[in-house]
């Protein structure tokens, strides 16, 4: 074998020895027999902090749509939006492992989308993994890959879709 040959190999294994590492690296737990009152997502940061009350109960780290910068204006930009919204619906049969529906579009969003002349989209959630690609685990926090919604792993989805009553309010910011 070559030395470039054994490079590779051995760059190849570390990767794979360290994103195993990293993916089976336990998170913090979320406490127990607390509710989430509000959800706050910090795009530019890719994080989304859950509340109760005003205690911070949990920082998840985030991946978000393929154009993340900036607000969602129409149908199919591929943004993420930004305001107030409430968590509107919980979805336990959806095609990416579990998800909360965020009540995208306002009126506001409606309004501003005719300006555009396009209507302004919708089925914005908070997920899991693509069902069958649940092994990603964290690694999906790599890159954003949603359609404008917000990803995380299948662990913490069932966190905060078993803890967030429908009608929490959920804040997005730049």
């Amino acid at each position: 074998m070559n030395k470039l040959f054994k490079y590779i190999l051995f760059t190849i294994l570390l990767v794979v020895i360290l994103s195993t590492v990293y993916n089976l690296y336990p998170e913090v737990k979320f406490p127990e027999n607390k509710t989430i009152s509000k959800i706050l997502v910090k795009k530019s940061l890719r994080k989304m902090e859950v509340y109760s009350d005003e205690q911070l109960l949990k920082t998840y780290s985030i991946s978000l749509s393929k154009v993340s910068i900036g607000d969602k204006k129409i149908e199919g930009d591929m943004k993420t939006p930004e305001g107030s919204y409430i968590i509107n619906d919980k979805n336990p049969n959806s095609s990416y492992h579990l998800n909360l529906g965020i009540s995208y579009p306002d009126s506001s969003d409606v309004q501003e989308a005719k300006l555009y002349g396009k209507p302004p989209g919708g089925d914005i959630k908070i997920h899991g993994i693509r069902n069958g690609l649940g092994l990603v685990g964290k690694l999906q926090r790599l890159r954003d890959w949603t359609n404008g919604c917000i990803g995380l792993t299948n662990k913490e989805i069932e966190e905060i879709y078993n803890n967030t009553p429908i009608g929490t309010i959920i804040e997005i910011r730049p």
